[in-house]
């Protein structure tokens, strides 16, 4: 497997790296909100997103016909990386979850409605699914939708809901037959965040990051506004869910975690003694390191998987969140570690080493393992999917 960049996709790297530069703002740019810097919840940063769609570099992988360039996923890939290696916000829920779900599986009139917004950056979603007893287990959710004339009355409750409070649709999973099997009776409908029937609050999270619950009392909604075929949400859930588990967990903040790491210890002392100098520290280093290019080439991978496929590899996605969001874990318990009881100092604080990103890494990385479907979901995936094992193995 060739894992080389081309000429043009060189040239593709130049070309954003230069916007990145003419575009630097703090505002806009925040490398210690971790994972969390890809979402799109400030003026600033919706302004900076209408920039890349006037680049025409939100639709690289849509087709010509929706207003997209058509280009192979590893351009979309390419841009995801270089954006959150600046804790710019990413192209993530809108471009990749929504959009492609529903040129899928989308009527004519969702199509037409939400594809060119998408695109031009006008629109924001924020995605339902988890609920109190449905958190990573999404074929639980219990939130109900019944038919009403010519649309559906929805009740019920979602948690987790990272967008909601700053979001203009929720894209939601509902139940629609209570009766059926847990994986089959689920709907996906849009709707509009501010429907009187919706209250949201506030969920602080251990990233100092805010999620959301979300409470609905009789909000109504059209069976226009239903995505796909009745009963066949989690289908589509699924499918969408391989996307979030690659395009929402890039490989740069990793990097540059261990970058930030390696660092340090190139120049740290203890008892009068260099860090780098510690055979035992340098072995840790070392061994990070390598499990660093591993979970870069697990993305890699999935690429190519995705390429040859034509859509988002189940098995590859599962390998590559599981391995990356713990390895995420893994550096800063390393970080935290080496550098010693002055790594408990939160962020901002001057006296604190590696200018407290120790303690903001490791906060922040426990959702990392959570968020696209928990680790141990994971590993169910890739138990069957890729392995074959039996369901309840």
């Amino acid at each position: 497997m060739d894992f080389a960049f081309s000429a043009e996709e060189i040239a593709f790297v130049k070309e954003v790296q230069q916007f990145l530069d003419d575009n630097y703002s703090p505002e806009v740019m925040d490398v210690t909100r971790e994972n969390m810097a890809q979402i799109c919840d400030t003026p600033a940063r919706r302004a900076f997103m209408k920039k890349l769609a006037a680049k025409g570099w939100l639709g690289l992988t849509w087709p010509e016909e929706y207003g997209g360039a058509n280009a192979d996923g590893v351009y979309e890939y390419l841009l995801n990386e270089l954006l959150s290696s600046v804790g710019a916000p990413q192209i993530g829920k809108g471009v990749g979850i929504i959009g492609k779900t529903l040129m899928r599986h989308g009527s004519e009139k969702l199509k037409r409605e939400f594809l060119p917004q998408i695109i031009n950056a006008d629109i924001e979603f924020a995605v339902g699914y988890s609920e109190p007893n449905a958190g990573s287990d999404a074929a639980a959710m219990r939130l109900k939708a019944e038919r009403d004339g010519d649309g559906w009355v929805l009740n019920g409750q979602k948690m987790f809901t990272t967008s909601a409070h700053f979001a203009d649709w929720y894209w939601v999973g509902a139940r629609t037959s209570p009766d059926a099997p847990k994986h089959n009776g689920i709907t996906l409908f849009l709707i509009r965040m501010d429907d009187p029937g919706l209250t949201i609050h506030p969920m602080p999270t251990m990233g100092k990051e805010r999620t959301n619950m979300v409470f609905f009392d009789n909000v109504r909604v059209s069976d226009d506004y239903r995505v796909g075929e009745l009963n066949k949400g989690f289908q589509y859930i699924s499918e969408a869910l391989d996307l979030e588990r690659f395009t929402m967990f890039t490989f740069s903040p990793i990097k540059n975690r261990l970058q930030l790491l390696i660092e340090y210890v190139k120049t740290a002392t203890r008892n009068g003694k260099s860090l780098k100098d510690d055979p035992i520290i340098r072995q840790r280093i070392a061994n990070t390191a390598v499990e660093g290019e591993v979970a870069r080439l697990l993305g890699l991978n999935f690429v190519s998987a995705a390429i040859a496929g034509g859509k988002p590899p189940t098995s590859e996605a599962s390998c590559y969140k599981l391995y990356a969001t713990e390895l995420s874990q893994r550096i800063a318990d390393a970080t935290m570690d080496l550098a010693g009881p002055g790594s408990q100092l939160c962020l901002g604080n001057k006296t604190a080493p590696l200018r407290g990103r120790a303690e903001s890494t490791y906060t922040y990385t426990v959702i990392d393992t959570i968020g696209g479907g928990s680790s141990e979901v994971q590993k169910n995936i890739i138990a069957r999917r890729k392995l074959g094992l039996p369901k309840n193995f």
